[in-house]
């Protein structure tokens, strides 16, 4: 049996209670709480830090043991690219958790859609009027399970752990910008990311300075489900679209039964 102990006093500093009543039976490797740096742009006054990282890569089922534990730490770990900057810089901007409970994946798709008056990727065929969120898919397996073996195909990456109830808050919480010119606020898209965890069984594994990887245990299996969710793919990222296949339909046919679902922003 695993011995749980109370978290490291450099991980529990992520807690504003100090990390009260939480544990953790990983044995963690060297690493650092990150802080938004004072003078970066977007930065707003924090009374804690965002997330921790290791200082070095680490193997990556390390990942499924600390996700395992995410319900008696309340850290969820993610694997991180990029690791000199932003993340050891500061160059973060955290968003409070409860504001994401602003937003939700529907509206989200409808204000991006209204936004563009020609679209610049053909989006046959819904043409001028967002279609909405698509159903949910069908569980081929445990969410949790599946998201360790994704992450194994990440390779050896840092390590971030952040303070969050669920993975898709990661991005708002930890202060993550990579699609700043996309969205003004990440609150938004963590919005979508519940969403999907609640429509996919998605599951955040990784995230780089531009970039997102997400596990998917009941991805879209047919053509005409995968271009619904397609939809909201070119939403949420329309360089996926626009840097690759051109067509809604393209991309339909790259995520039908896809386990994995890549991002990245320009």
């Amino acid at each position: 049996m695993d011995y749980h102990e109370r978290l490291p006093p450099e991980v529990a500093e992520l807690f504003p209670d100090g990390g009260a009543g939480r544990t953790l039976s990983v044995t963690l490797p060297y690493g650092y709480v990150v802080w938004p740096d004072p003078g970066y742009p977007q930065h707003q006054p924090a009374k804690q830090p965002a997330f921790w990282i290791s200082d070095d890569p680490v193997p990556c089922a390390l990942w499924s043991r600390l996700r395992a534990e995410h319900h008696a730490s309340g850290l969820w770990p993610v694997m991180l690219e990029d690791t000199t900057q932003p993340w050891s810089m500061g160059q973060i901007a955290p968003e409070p958790v409860d504001e994401i409970d602003n937003y939700n994946a529907d509206a989200f798709m409808a204000e991006v859609w209204a936004g563009w008056e020609e679209p610049a990727a053909d989006v046959t065929p819904f043409g001028r009027y967002s279609p909405g969120p698509a159903p949910p898919g069908e569980l081929q397996e445990d969410p949790d399970v599946l998201a360790g073996r994704c992450a194994e195909v990440l390779g050896e990456r840092s390590l971030g752990l952040v303070p969050v109830a669920r993975g898709a808050d990661t991005l708002a919480v930890m202060g993550w910008q990579g699609a700043r010119h996309h969205n003004l606020w990440t609150a938004p898209l963590s919005a979508v990311v519940r969403s999907w965890e609640d429509r996919f069984g998605a599951r955040l594994i990784g995230v780089g300075f531009n970039t997102l990887e997400l596990s998917v245990a009941a991805p879209p299996t047919t053509f005409r489900h995968a271009l619904h969710v397609a939809a909201e793919h070119w939403t949420f990222c329309p360089e996926i679209i626009l840097q690759g296949p051109g067509t809604l339909e393209g991309h339909a046919e790259q995520i039908c039964g896809s386990n994995i679902w890549s991002f990245w922003w320009e």
